[in-house]
C-alpha cells in the first residue's frame, strides 16, 4: 500500500498512525550512531522486541516484530525508522504548532529543533550530541510526545520517563506543563553497561544535558562557553589570544563548537577530528576555516601562522594523539591544551584510539569490544604521556570536563598528582576548578539563553540590543568583583550577528547573574507586551552555577567534600517546578558519564502577560542562588560574596554561612 502524504499539521495529532507507513531505507548521506555493542541475553532481545511492540496495535505485531529484530541485531537498539515522519524537522514558528497551549506549542518548537539536520549529531537515532544523548529512544515516542502536546491544556502536565511519555496528568496552571527524567537509575545499576543494556531494552535514555531537556540551541552554548573559557585560560596565564595556540580534539556535537570559539577569542586553534563526515560538515558550516590531512602540512601551516599571529582555526582530519607527538618532535610550542572528545562514552564511539582507522574502529567496538577497550585504554596512555611532554616545556593543559583525566586514570595514564590533595586528584586541573568556578559560578555568572519563538532573525537581532542595553545598565554600577565577567558578556553580545552563530532556531546565549538574567527576561517579558517582538523561551544548559552537581567538572571547585553529593541539582528542579517553569527535567548522566553526574535545567515561556513576569522573578533567583548558597556553604570566597551581596537586595532570602577556621589551629594542634 503506497503512503498517504499528510499535511505537518494533520499527522502531529495523529501520533502513531493507525495504517503503518512504509519501511523506510537507511539513509548512507546522514551522520549515523554507531552500532551499540551486543549485551543482551536471547531472553532479554525478547524483552526489547516485546517492549517495543508495545506502542502499535497488536494487529501490527507480526509486521514489525521481524524490522525491529533487524534493528535491535544490526544496530544495536530498536529505533523504528519506519516512523520517522516525512516532513522537514526543524523549529517552526510557535503559532504553527496546532497546539491548545502555547506553552506546549514552545515545547514542541524546541524538541523539533533538538532533532533538525543541522543540529543534531545522529537525527536519525534521536541523538543530539555527545554520541548517545538522546531526546528519545524511538519514533514511537516522539509521535506520541507530539501527539500529547498537541491535546494538552494548561491544566495539565505531561510526564516523561526516559523519553516515553507516560502521559498527561491533571495538574493546574502554575504547575510545569512537562516533567522530564532521564536515566535515573537505582545507584546500584548506573555502571556504562547498565546504560546499554537498560537502553537496548527499551526502558531507559541517556538525555545528555540538554538534549533530553529539549534545551540545545546547537552548538552556539558551547561557542560562549569554550570563548570565556579560553580567553580566561590565556588570561591565567598571562598571555594575548593572539598568535598564540590552543590544539584540542573533537569536532562532533558541542566540541565542534571549540574552532569557533579560538577565533572569537582571537587565538590560533588545531581541533583533530576521526571522522570526515563531521569534519566536512563544520568545514561547510564554516566553523572552521581550513581543513588538513598531512601532520607535516599541520606543522608547515600552524608555524606560518605563528610567526603571521593569525586568528585561525584548523581542523586535522585524523588521531590527536599524532598531533601531541607530531608537535613535541617539532618543537611546535602549545600554549592551551585541552580534549573535547565524548569520554563519557569511551567504549561506543566517544573516543577513537591512535593507531586504528575511524573505519576499524566502528567495526571492532561493535564486534570485539573488549579489544577496543584495550586500544582505547592503551591510546589514552600514550594520548596522557604526550600532553606530559608538553606541559614540562610550558604548556598549560586544562580538561575540558569530558572525563578526560578520569578515564585516563582508570587506564593507568601517568596522571595523576604527585602530591594529591582534596578535590585535586589529578596532575591536571578541570577548567572549572582553574577558570570557570572561580571566576564565574561562584559569583552566579552562568549560561542564561532564550530562543525567539517567532523564528524572526530581526527578532533575534531585537533581543540582542535589549540584552546588551540591560547589562550596560547593570555595569554602571556592578562591584568590581564581577567587572570583568560583564565586559566579556557585553563584548560578546555585540558580537554575536557578526559571528553568526545561530543553527537551528533563533537563539542567543550569554554569561549572566540572577540579576542580569531577571532584568533581562523582564525587559524581553515587556517588549513581548508592547508588541516589539514575539514570545520568548528562556532556558539554560545544565552546565550551570546550580544546575550540575558533577565533582570532575562543576562541582569540581567544592573542597568541602560534598562534590559527590547530589543535593543541590535535586533541590534545583524541585525548587523550579513550583516557582513557575514550564518545564522541568533532571538526567542521571551528561558530559562527564553516566553515573557520574546528576544535573537538571528548565523551559519558560514569556508571554508578556504578568503572570510571566511574576514567575520569571521568582524563578530566576532561586534558579541561581541555590548554587551560590551551597558554593558559600563550600566556603568558596567568591560565592561567600555573591551570596550576601544577594541577601542584601532580597529581605526574603537568609542563608547559612560558614564560620571560617584559622589554619594556624591546626599546626598547633
Amino acid at each position: 500500500m503506497p503512503d498517504i502524504k499528510v499535511s505537518f499539521q494533520d499527522q502531529i495529532p495523529e501520533g502513531i498512525p493507525k495504517v503503518l507507513p512504509q519501511p523506510k531505507a537507511y539513509d548512507t548521506s546522514i551522520n549515523h550512531a554507531p552500532k551499540r555493542k551486543e549485551i543482551l541475553s536471547p531472553q532479554e532481545k525478547n524483552l526489547a522486541l516485546r517492549n517495543a511492540l508495545r506502542y502499535f496495535d497488536p494487529k501490527h505485531h507480526e509486521e514489525l516484530l521481524p524490522e525491529f529484530k533487524h534493528e535491535l541485531d544490526t544496530y544495536g537498539r530498536i529505533y523504528m525508522y519506519r516512523l520517522r515522519p516525512d516532513y522537514k524537522m526543524y523549529a517552526r514558528p510557535i503559532n504553527a504548532y496546532p497546539a491548545k497551549s502555547k506553552q506546549a506549542a514552545a515545547i514542541m518548537l524546541m524538541i523539533q529543533n533538538n532533532l533538525d539536520y543541522a543540529v543534531a549529531q545522529h537525527p536519525h537515532e534521536l541523538i543530539t550530541y555527545g554520541g548517545n544523548g538522546g531526546v528519545f529512544q524511538n519514533w514511537a515516542q516522539y509521535r506520541l510526545t507530539m501527539k500529547y502536546l498537541a491535546e494538552m491544556n494548561d491544566k495539565q502536565t505531561l510526564v516523561m520517563y526516559s523519553g516515553h511519555p507516560m502521559g498527561l496528568f491533571p495538574s493546574h496552571k502554575e504547575a510545569p506543563r512537562v516533567v522530564v527524567t532521564n536515566g535515573m537509575m537505582i545507584a546500584n545499576y548506573s555502571k556504562p553497561d547498565d546504560w546499554e543494556k537498560f537502553n537496548a531494552l527499551g526502558v531507559t535514555q541517556y538525555g545528555q544535558m540538554t538534549a533530553g531537556s529539549y534545551m540545545y540551541i546547537g552548538p552556539q552554548g558551547i561557542v560562549h562557553g569554550t570563548t570565556i573559557t579560553v580567553l580566561n585560560g590565556f588570561r591565567k596565564i598571562g598571555k594575548p589570544p593572539k598568535g598564540n595556540l590552543f590544539v584540542t580534539s573533537g569536532l562532533g556535537g558541542m566540541s565542534g563548537a571549540q574552532p569557533k570559539a579560538g577565533n572569537i577569542a582571537g587565538c590560533i586553534t588545531v581541533c583533530a577530528e576521526v571522522n570526515p563526515k563531521i569534519t566536512q560538515i563544520r568545514l561547510d558550516q564554516g566553523w572552521i576555516d581550513e581543513k588538513i590531512a598531512d601532520l607535516d602540512e599541520l606543522v608547515a601551516r600552524v608555524a606560518k601562522a605563528k610567526a603571521e599571529k593569525e586568528i585561525i582555526s584548523i581542523a586535522y582530519l585524523g588521531n590527536v594523539v599524532d598531533v601531541w607527538e607530531k608537535f613535541d618532535e617539532a618543537n611546535i610550542h602549545i600554549d592551551l591544551g585541552s580534549d573535547q572528545t565524548s569520554l563519557h562514552n569511551p567504549w561506543a564511539g566517544g573516543y577513537y584510539p591512535v593507531g586504528l582507522s575511524f573505519e576499524a574502529s566502528n567495526t571492532m567496538m561493535a564486534n570485539e569490544p573488549e579489544k577496543f577497550k584495550e586500544h582505547v585504554q592503551k591510546s589514552l596512555r600514550q594520548h596522557a604521556a604526550a600532553i606530559n611532554r608538553h606541559t614540562a616545556k610550558g604548556t598549560y593543559f586544562f580538561d575540558y570536563g569530558n572525563a578526560f583525566l578520569l578515564e585516563a586514570s582508570r587506564a593507568g595514564a601517568d596522571i595523576m598528582a604527585e602530591k594529591p590533595e582534596l578535590g585535586r586528584e589529578f596532575r591536571y586541573p578541570s577548567y572549572v576548578q582553574d577558570i570557570m568556578g572561580p571566576m564565574c559560578f561562584d559569583y552566579g555568572f552562568g549560561p542564561f539563553r532564550w530562543v525567539c519563538a517567532s523564528g524572526k532573525p530581526e527578532d533575534l537581532s531585537k533581543t540582542d540590543k535589549i540584552a546588551c542595553k540591560v547589562l550596560e545598565d547593570i555595569m554602571k554600577n556592578s562591584p568590581k568583583e564581577i567587572q570583568q565577567q560583564m565586559a566579556d558578556n557585553i563584548q560578546w553580545i555585540k558580537g554575536a550577528q557578526d559571528n553568526q552563530l545561530v543553527v537551528g532556531s533563533q537563539a542567543r546565549i550569554l554569561y549572566a547573574d540572577a540579576e542580569g538574567r531577571m532584568k533581562i527576561a523582564e525587559a524581553f517579558n515587556q517588549a513581548i507586551s508592547d508588541g516589539q517582538i514575539g514570545e520568548v523561551i528562556l532556558g539554560r544548559d545544565h552546565h550551570d552555577v546550580s544546575g550540575t552537581d558533577s565533582p570532575y567538572r562543576e562541582t569540581s571547585n567544592i573542597y568541602d567534600g560534598s562534590r559527590f553529593t547530589a543535593d543541590m541539582a535535586i533541590h534545583n528542579v524541585i525548587g523550579d517546578s513550583f516557582r513557575g517553569a514550564t518545564w522541568v527535567s533532571i538526567h542521571n548522566g551528561g558530559g562527564v558519564g553516566w553515573g557520574e553526574v546528576v544535573n537538571g535545567g528548565f523551559g519558560m515561556v514569556l508571554d508578556g502577560s504578568k503572570e510571566a513576569s511574576t514567575r520569571l522573578k521568582r524563578m530566576l533567583f532561586w534558579d541561581v542562588n541555590n548554587g551560590i548558597s551551597r558554593r558559600s556553604w563550600a566556603r568558596n570566597k567568591g560565592a561567600i560574596f555573591a551570596i550576601k551581596r544577594a541577601m542584601e537586595v532580597e529581605p526574603n532570602l537568609q542563608v547559612t554561612l560558614p564560620n571560617l577556621v584559622d589554619d594556624n589551629l591546626f599546626e598547633t594542634n
